[in-house]
This record gives C-alpha cells, sequence and structure tokens, in this order.
C-alpha cells in the first residue's frame, strides 16, 4: 500500500513539474535562443547517422520479408503501397521517438544527474537563477521540435532502404516504385502521424530531465538515474501513443479531413 502511494506522489509531482516546464515554455521559451539552439544541435544532428542508417535498414529488411509474402498470392506489385503506409503511419514516427529516447533519456538524465552531484544544480539556486527555464526548457523544446524532423528523415531513409531493394531484386522500376508509393497513402494519416512526436519529444525531454534532476547525490546514482531515464522514456513513448492514436483518429473523423 505504501509503495502505491509512492508511487501515486511520485507521479503527482512529474505531472506538477511537467505543468511548471509547460507554462515555462510559453512564457520564457524564446529568451534563451542561444542554448535552444546548442540542445537542437545534440538532439537533431547527434542522431542523424543513427536514424538515417536505422531507416535504411528497417526499409531493406521490410521489403525482404514483405516480398516474400506478397510474392506468394501475386501481388509484390503492391509493395511499395504497404510498405509506404506501414512506415510513415506508424513504424517510422515510433522507431525515430524511441531511437531519441535511447539517446536522451539516459543522455538528460546523467548530465542533470551528474549536476546534481556535483552540486551545481545547488550554486544555481543559491544564485537565484532558476533551474527549470534554463536548463530543462530548452531540452524540452529541442528533443519536441527536433523529434518531426528526425521522422521525416527515418521515414525518407526507410522507402530509400526499400527502394535499394526494389532495384536489387525486384522487377519495378524507380519511377514505378515511386508513383506505387503513393496509391494507399492520405496527408490526413501522413500529416498528424509526423506531428504527434513533437509530443513524444516533449515528454522524452520531460522524463529524462525529471529523472535526472531526482537522482541522489552518488555516482551509483547517477548510471542508475540513465538506465531509469532509457526505461521511463520508452515506456512514456509507448503510452502515450496508445492514448494520442484514437484521439487522432477520432478528431480526423470528425473534422471530416479526407485529403
Amino acid at each position: 500500500m505504501t509503495s502505491l502511494l509512492d508511487r501515486i506522489e511520485s507521479f503527482g509531482r512529474f505531472a506538477s513539474f511537467a505543468a511548471t516546464v509547460f507554462v515555462s515554455c510559453l512564457v520564457s521559451g524564446h529568451k534563451r535562443l542561444g542554448e535552444f539552439l546548442r540542445q537542437f544541435e545534440r538532439v537533431a544532428l547527434g542522431s542523424l547517422a543513427l536514424v538515417a542508417l536505422a531507416g535504411v535498414s528497417i526499409g531493406a529488411v521490410t521489403w525482404i520479408q514483405t516480398h516474400r509474402l506478397l510474392a506468394d498470392y501475386g501481388f509484390e506489385a503492391n509493395l511499395p503501397s504497404v510498405l509506404a503506409v506501414a512506415v510513415l503511419v506508424e513504424t517510422g514516427p515510433i522507431l525515430a521517438s524511441l531511437l531519441v529516447a535511447g539517446r536522451l533519456g539516459a543522455g538528460l538524465a546523467a548530465e542533470l544527474g551528474s549536476m546534481t552531484l556535483t552540486e551545481e544544480i545547488d550554486a544555481r539556486t543559491a544564485m537565484g537563477t532558476p533551474i527549470i527555464p534554463t536548463l530543462v526548457v530548452p531540452r524540452v523544446l529541442a528533443c519536441a521540435l527536433a523529434l518531426p524532423f528526425l521522422t521525416v528523415l527515418i521515414d525518407a531513409s526507410a522507402l530509400l532502404g526499400g527502394l535499394i531493394a526494389e532495384l536489387a531484386a525486384g522487377t519495378l522500376s524507380a519511377e514505378t516504385y515511386a508513383r506505387r508509393s503513393l496509391d494507399f497513402l492520405r496527408l490526413s494519416d501522413i500529416v498528424p502521424s509526423t506531428l504527434k512526436t513533437a509530443l513524444f519529444g516533449a515528454v522524452i525531454g520531460l522524463v529524462g530531465c525529471w529523472t535526472g534532476l531526482q537522482a541522489d547525490r552518488s555516482t551509483e546514482a547517477v548510471g542508475k538515474a540513465a538506465t531509469r531515464g532509457v526505461v521511463r522514456a520508452m515506456l512514456a513513448v509507448f503510452g502515450l501513443n496508445l492514448m494520442i492514436v484514437p484521439m487522432i483518429r477520432f478528431v480526423v473523423a470528425w473534422s471530416g479531413w479526407d485529403g
């Protein structure tokens, strides 16, 4: 019972922390452009190679596995459409989010945990420097704005990987492959799926920063915070995705957006 109450209390503190960060983003998010750009470069440019390589790999492997199945029924010509829908609607956004959660969940938790260990957080507080606007807000905004960009990159890389596999072992030309990739796609599917990753990025930033700031003052605690940051960030992405997808489908259906 005590453990459950502690978890509820901890979640309440996190919710209060998230609300404070959100308000601070609206009020003072534009005041630290330099730090935001530094963090954006860290998130976006630091993840480019990993995301691009993962996208090409996923696209090529998915083509290999799916082509065999579709060829058995004579539907291999539809493979570009199937691959594009699978990647752009769900696989690309969730994979990009998990890759960033793996990098930044640990990185942010370890970074802020180290600041707590070395008493830098206490020093900043004693000097009157607010922690949330100076340390948390730029990191959360950078994660939120970088993740849609990385999602577009992983989508493009996956389609490129599928095209490479098609040209190497398939029968379609590059022009036909590109044209058939658009057969089943609609903007009402692609745009919300891409933009939702901004929420994933914000949650990853929040969870990573919160975990680091709550770490105990020991080297072992910093290592544990990094591990918790990864696990919590990934679980947060899965949980938020489960909640937000039905909401997106409802809003799209209610608005009549069918383009």
